[in-house]
């Protein structure tokens, strides 16, 4: 693994934790997926938190993400 501050910095801002539980190819992208939607809701958080970003701009975004996160649900489990 390389240590690089580039890499430590990308490694913290954009942790990826191990799946846990049995292993399908399925389960391996829905959990990348929502692991994407929690760290990404977790910066619009603090943007808003911090006043860089109106409620309403931060209430759109999050809903498009989950959007995006259902349908990606839909689209892996309810084709099966």
């Amino acid at each position: 693994m390389d240590n690089t501050p580039l890499n430590i910095k990308e490694n913290f801002l954009y942790a990826i934790s191990p799946y846990r539980g049995t292993l399908t190819q399925d389960r391996v992208i829905f959990n990348t997926k929502l692991q994407e939607f929690s760290q990404k809701v977790a910066f619009i958080a603090s943007l808003y938190s911090s006043g860089k970003l109106p409620s309403e701009e931060a209430y759109y975004r999050v809903e498009s993400l989950w959007r995006e996160l259902e349908s990606t649900k839909v689209t892996i489990f309810d084709n099966q």
